[in-house]
């Protein structure tokens, strides 16, 4: 249905809206590309920090786990199997693992002792824990740590369970 009103188009405006500059001038202003690039480089400077300070830390996890995690595999193996499992712990040639399945090495940045509850601190030769097919363990406790922190991998020599503190 037509009324028969027309509209007329809007008179183009002399300022982009918001800008308070005219149209002709478009454009960034030489104070506002300093302050994007100073932000830009602000933010690209403290990602950088952080991660510089987050990969140490994540690779220090990555070995307690690892190793954690090496402690339990010894213990399933020698319940499933029903067998003895030794994993040992090499502080000269700082690297562990289970016998016959490899092993695996720590870290530069990262230390290791072990606390034997007869032996005292153990910090070079080797060291192996025995698990057995009841579940019991003969071990200590690993001690990990680098220069900003330490973590305690203690091995209950009853059940068997791997506790990291």
């Amino acid at each position: 249905m037509h009324t028969g009103h027309r509209t007329l188009p809007l008179a183009p405006s002399l300022t982009m809206p918001g800008r308070g500059r005219p149209a002709g001038e478009a454009g960034f202003t030489l104070l506002e590309l300093i302050i994007v690039i100073f932000l830009i480089t602000l933010m690209l400077g403290l990602s950088a920090a952080f991660f510089a300070n987050a990969l140490p830390s994540g690779r220090f996890n990555a070995t307690s786990r690892e190793i954690a995690s090496a402690i339990r595999q010894a213990r399933h193996l020698a319940t499933l199997n029903g067998e003895r499992q030794v994993i040992t712990f090499d502080m000269d040639a700082r690297s562990y693992g289970i016998e016959g399945r490899g092993k695996k090495n720590l870290p530069p940045e990262i230390a290791i002792k072990v606390i034997d509850p007869l032996a005292g601190d153990i910090t070079n030769g080797k060291y192996s824990m025995t698990f057995y097919a009841r579940g019991s363990a003969e071990g200590g406790t690993i001690v990990l740590w680098n220069s900003s922190r330490a973590a305690h991998i203690h091995i209950d020599p009853v059940a068997g369970a791997v506790i990291i503190k």
